[in-house]
C-alpha cells in the first residue's frame, strides 16, 4: 500500500495552514455573537447621538438631523470595512503592518505641525484624528513583529527594542492628547504582556515610567492637570467654570434613576451638558434609560470583551491571537476611563465610548479592527 501519498497530503495541510490558506480545519464562519453585538452597539449608538445631539445641531446648525445624518453615513461606511476585512484573511496584513505603522507616525509628526486646532489641541489633519490610526497600527505592527521574532522577548535588551516602537507613537500622541497616548500605551503594554515570558521586566520598566510620568506633570505645559485633579476631587469649588462638566453630568447619571427619563428627555442636554454627543454620551444614556440602560450597554460590552478574549485564546497562531488580544484591551480601556470619567471616578479626559460617541474616525477605525477580529474567528481551533 502507498503510503507516500497520505503523508504527502498531510504535510500540505500544515504548510496551508501555517501560511493562514483555508483548510478543511477553517470555518467559512465568522463568530456571530461578536457580529450581532457589534450590530446592535452601532445601532444604538446612531439612535443615542441623535437623541442627545437634535437640541444642540438645531441650535447651531438649524438641522436637528445634522450629527443624526453623519454618524449614520460613517456607521455605513463602517460597517462595509468591517465586512471586508472580515472576509480579508488577517495573515496578509503582515505585509501591511509596517507600512501602516510608518504612516501613523507620519500623520502623528504631521498633525502637530499643520493639524486643525480644536480647544487649544491640534488632533485633527485632513478630517480624521491620526491617533485613532496609531491605536489599529501599534496593534498590527507589535503582533507582527513579536509573532515573526518572539525569542527576541526573553533577554531585556529585545524587550526594551520591542517597547521602544510602542513608545515612539506614545510620545507624540502625548504632545496633544495624554488621553489617547495612555490607550497606546496601554496596548502596546497588553500585548507584551500576553507575549512575554519575563514578569520582572514590567515590573523594571514601571520604575522609570512612573518617575517620568511625575516628572511631566511638573512641566509648566501640563499646570492645568493639576486644576482637572483639584476638580476631580471637588467638582463644586468652581461649578459654573472647570467643574461644570462633571457636576452636570453627575446630575444627569443621579436624576436617571432605575428606569431612566424616557428616551429624548433628557434634561441636561438642553444646554447643560455641552456638545453631549461627544464623549460625555455615556451620561445621556443614563439619564435617559437608567441604571436599567446602563447596565444593558455596559453588558454589551462586556460580552464583546469576553467573546473577543475567547478569539484571541483560540486563534490558531501567536499573531491571530496577539491581534485579537490588542482589539479586546482596546475596547475594553476605552470603555473603563469613558465610564470612570462620567461617574468621576477619574479626573476628566477626552475619551470616546466606542461604537457609541460621535466620530467618523473613530467608529470607522474600530470596525475595521471588529472586522479583523471577526476574521480571526473563522480560523479558530474552538468554536462557540
Amino acid at each position: 500500500m502507498n503510503r507516500g501519498g497520505p503523508m504527502r497530503a498531510v504535510q500540505k495541510s500544515q504548510r496551508l495552514r501555517e501560511t493562514g490558506k483555508k483548510t478543511s480545519t477553517a470555518t467559512s464562519q465568522c463568530d456571530f455573537t461578536i457580529l450581532f453585538t457589534i450590530i446592535l452597539l452601532v445601532l444604538f449608538g446612531i439612535v443615542m447621538i441623535f437623541s442627545s445631539s437634535y437640541y444642540y445641531a438645531l441650535n447651531h446648525f438649524s438641522d436637528m438631523y445634522h450629527f443624526f445624518k453623519k454618524q449614520l453615513l460613517w456607521a455605513v461606511f463602517g460597517m462595509g470595512c468591517m465586512l471586508i476585512m472580515m472576509n480579508y484573511n488577517y495573515h496578509k496584513l503582515k505585509k501591511w503592518s509596517v507600512v501602516i505603522y510608518f504612516i501613523s507616525n507620519v500623520f502623528l509628526v504631521l498633525v502637530l505641525f499643520i493639524g486643525r486646532e480644536v480647544k487649544g489641541s491640534k488632533r485633527w489633519i485632513f478630517g480624521f484624528q491620526p491617533s485613532e490610526l496609531a491605536k489599529l497600527a501599534i496593534i498590527l505592527f507589535m503582533a507582527y513583529i513579536i509573532a515573526n521574532r518572539r525569542e527576541t522577548l526573553k533577554t531585556f535588551k529585545g524587550f526594551m527594542f520591542y517597547l521602544s516602537f510602542v513608545v515612539i507613537p506614545v510620545i507624540l500622541i502625548a504632545a496633544q492628547n495624554l488621553s489617547t497616548a495612555i490607550v497606546v500605551l496601554f496596548i502596546g503594554f497588553s500585548i507584551l504582556f500576553i507575549a512575554s515570558p519575563k514578569i520582572w521586566y514590567f515590573v523594571v520598566m514601571s520604575i522609570p515610567i512612573f518617575i517620568g510620568g511625575g516628572i511631566a506633570v511638573l512641566l509648566p505645559q501640563f499646570a492645568y492637570r493639576f486644576g482637572r485633579i483639584k476638580i476631580w476631587k471637588n467638582p463644586w469649588i468652581d461649578p459654573t467654570g472647570l467643574g461644570f462638566q462633571t457636576i452636570q453630568s453627575l446630575y444627569a447619571v443621579g436624576s436617571g434613576g432605575l428606569f431612566g427619563l424616557g428616551l429624548g428627555q433628557s434634561r441636561q442636554k438642553l444646554g447643560f451638558i455641552p456638545e453631549a454627543h461627544n464623549d460625555i454620551i455615556f451620561s445621556i444614556v443614563c439619564e435617559e434609560l437608567g441604571l436599567i440602560g446602563a447596565i444593558a450597554l455596559l453588558s454589551l460590552f462586556l460580552i464583546l470583551i469576553w467573546k473577543g478574549i475567547k478569539v484571541a485564546m483560540n486563534a490558531p497562531d501567536l499573531f491571530g491571537c496577539l491581534l485579537a488580544s490588542g482589539m479586546v484591551c482596546q475596547i475594553g480601556v476605552q470603555v473603563l476611563i469613558n465610564v470612570a470619567v462620567i461617574t468621576n471616578t477619574i479626573p476628566v479626559t477626552g475619551m470616546p465610548l466606542p461604537f457609541i460617541s460621535y466620530g467618523g474616525s473613530s467608529l470607522t477605525l474600530i470596525m475595521i479592527g471588529m472586522g479583523i477580529l471577526l476574521n480571526i474567528s473563522r480560523y479558530s481551533k474552538v468554536k462557540g
